[in-house]
């Protein structure tokens, strides 16, 4: 009987017809034990976490760091040589010393930017799965395999100063002096990083995943795939085949993209799919296109019963993986339903389990209209099949804030996928005002979740499942499925920060005003610890003295905790005879104790809630 093999599934048609799988992963599930991210917005991944929570859109215009708007940009599409999209998602500024990883600092010129970036996400994840330098875990039997994009941003660089004989001969040909060519071709030249021994290891992309290992001291495989905007996905498929193979005991993985130069704009432009709008805005009616961002995303992988023996923290399990071609069809970057729906049915026939069991699913959901449409049809195809209900499955795309990511977009949907398994939560989707009716979502599996929303449990008692799917020109197609690894949670676990309670106080009003400012002043420059609460001088009720004056309120973040201070101190400044007050936002001041006899009681009245969701962010964050 002949076989054939799809991902970490071997498929053997039988006599009648039905398909059986022997799935190797069911056997052997995969544990994520580590993560790690530098996204727009974030340079960590609990900030990553809590801009994906509080819904942050990380959409702005170009900065003059990548390129120079006036020089590129025009509003009309059909220009050439010009682009017609100007917005973004972007890094932010990293700290970065070259001299804790082993580089000499007049290399950094000629080294791209994701193969340094990524050494700092590296060493992230390894510490967030437990491995440091004082670790004695078998370092040969760590890989890594990331996803990561054709060209890298240096290229650009180095290929543009090898132009200058097209230079010299139009200066020539313009009647420039003789005299005067040599010196504007040296400026030239100097506008790109130049050529020498470094400069091609610099900008080759599989030494992203080279220098890891070499600094880490990694023994397993070490490599980069190109699947296009699957590429992430495509390498996740690797690292999992390299455990279940036994060849690694840990992998890391996941994608890397730090180029949204002139050069890729320019690509998506003339594609054309970007959006003319502010924001990208998935499956709405409204969507027009999409826009890119920069990121790098890496998980770290084990066996699940390696995991649990070395006491690991378990973010969510890999449960399936399914790849697909489109084969032949209408076009090399058209999307294709029914080549989509192949890989998703077989990353369910890899787990196991019914599609209709999962709870969310962070679609690939790039915001063109072709793409979104071509996407929920093969959803539906697969999702509806057996017909279990109606929007019962959250749909989402965390590219609505931090733009598509490339070869990275994979990863951060996984990260956001596994994130929401591990908190118990549904994230919020942006920008989508009314569903593409083109979707019929209605009568669907699938519904919108627009607002950040605690993910109840089923019923049944069944686990909480989510999907990932990612997809890249030359019709590629990856889907991976994965499961919660507990139900509940033991100890602090959350990576978004929670409600704190900060209460100041000190002799009188005067002096309560000047502990504040001190306080701000700390907030505001960043001398603050992260517990930005016990700064604020939080304490117990009973240690502050009767006669004393006293501040207090509730922030979530420091940005929160900085707005109500700065309320409180021109409260107190404004009021500064009354006894008692408190404001809406809730920021109450007592000059002194209010006097009471016996014990506190919190008394709710019985006549519901005041307005929709009120409960929400308590049950998100507690």
């Amino acid at each position: 009987m002949s076989k054939r093999e799809n991902g970490n599934a071997r498929i053997s048609p039988s006599e009648t017809g039905v398909t059986k799988v022997h799935s190797r992963i069911r056997e052997t599930p995969i544990a994520i034990v580590g993560m790690a991210s530098l996204m727009p917005d974030a340079k960590a991944l609990d900030r990553y976490w809590s801009n994906i929570m509080e819904k942050v859109n990380s959409i702005v215009d170009v900065p003059a760091s990548r390129w120079r708007i006036d020089e590129y940009y025009d509003a009309d599409p059909t220009v050439p040589d010009k682009t017609y999209c100007k917005r973004g998602a972007f890094l932010p500024e990293i700290d970065f010393n070259p001299m804790e990883y082993g580089l000499p600092p007049n290399i950094l010129e000629v080294t791209d930017a994701g193969q340094l970036l990524s050494l700092v996400v590296a060493k992230d994840v390894l510490e967030d799965a437990g491995i440091n330098e004082d670790s004695s875990y078998d370092r040969d039997r760590i890989g890594c395999v990331l996803g990561v994009g054709g060209g890298q941003k240096l290229s650009a660089s180095l290929t543009a100063r090898l132009q200058y004989p097209v230079i010299e001969r139009i200066l020539r040909s313009s009647g420039v002096p003789e005299a005067e060519i040599q010196p504007i071709i040296e400026k030239y030249k100097a506008h790109y990083v130049p050529w020498e021994e470094n400069s091609f290891p610099g900008l080759l992309g599989n030494v992203i995943a080279g220098r890891i290992a070499n600094r880490f001291n990694l023994g397993g495989m070490n490599s980069v795939v190109d699947a296009a905007c699957a590429s992430s996905l495509s390498a996740v498929n690797l690292a999992v085949s390299e455990l279940l193979d036994g060849h690694s005991d840990m992998m890391i993985t996941g994608g890397v993209c730090t180029d949204n130069s002139i050069f890729m704009y320019m690509s998506f432009s003339k594609t054309p799919a970007f959006t003319q709008d502010e924001f990208i805005k998935p499956f709405d009616s409204e969507s027009k296109g999409m826009m890119i961002g920069e990121g790098i995303g890496m998980i770290a992988l084990k066996r699940l019963s390696d995991a649990e023996r070395d006491g690991d923290r378990i973010y969510a399990t890999i449960r399936g993986i399914g790849s697909s071609s489109d084969g032949r069809f209408k076009s090399i970057y058209a999307p294709c339903p029914q080549g989509q729906a192949k890989a998703l049915r077989r990353a369910y026939a890899d787990a196991g389990y019914d599609p209709s069991t999962i709870g969310l699913l962070e679609a690939h959901g790039t915001g063109t209209a072709a793409g979104d449409v071509a996407e929920f049809e093969g959803l539906k195809e697969v999702f509806g099949a057996d017909r279990s209900g109606v929007q019962h499955i959250a749909l989402g795309s965390v590219k609505s804030q931090i733009g598509h990511l490339k070869a990275a977009a994979g990863a951060a949907g996984l990260i956001k996928a596994a994130l929401a398994l591990h908190h118990k939560v549904i994230p919020p989707t942006l920008s989508v005002q009314l569903p593409n009716p083109k979707l019929n979502i209605e009568e669907s599996p699938f519904y919108i979740s627009a607002e950040t929303r605690p993910w109840v449990a089923a019923e049944d008692g069944s686990p909480r499942r989510a999907g990932v799917s990612a997809f890249g020109f030359g019709g590629t197609n990856f889907h991976v499925t994965m499961e919660e690894y507990a139900p509940t949670q033991d100890g602090a676990y959350r990576l978004n920060p929670v409600s704190q309670s900060s209460l100041l106080a000190a002799a009188d009003c005067t002096q309560l005003v000047a502990a504040c400012r001190e306080a701000l002043t700390g907030l505001e420059t960043g001398d603050a610890p992260t517990g930005y609460g016990s700064f604020l001088g939080t304490t117990r009720l009973r240690e502050i003295p009767d006669d004393f004056a006293r501040l207090g309120f509730v922030s979530s973040s420091r940005e929160e905790a900085i707005s109500l201070l700065q309320r409180g101190i021109e409260g107190m400044e404004k009021n500064d005879d009354q006894e008692a007050w408190d404001t809406p936002e809730g920021i109450y001041f007592r000059a002194q104790s209010l006097k009471h006899e016996g014990a506190v009681v919190a008394l709710f009245s019985g006549q519901g809630s005041q307005y929709v969701g009120m409960g929400t962010e308590l049950a998100c964050n507690f």
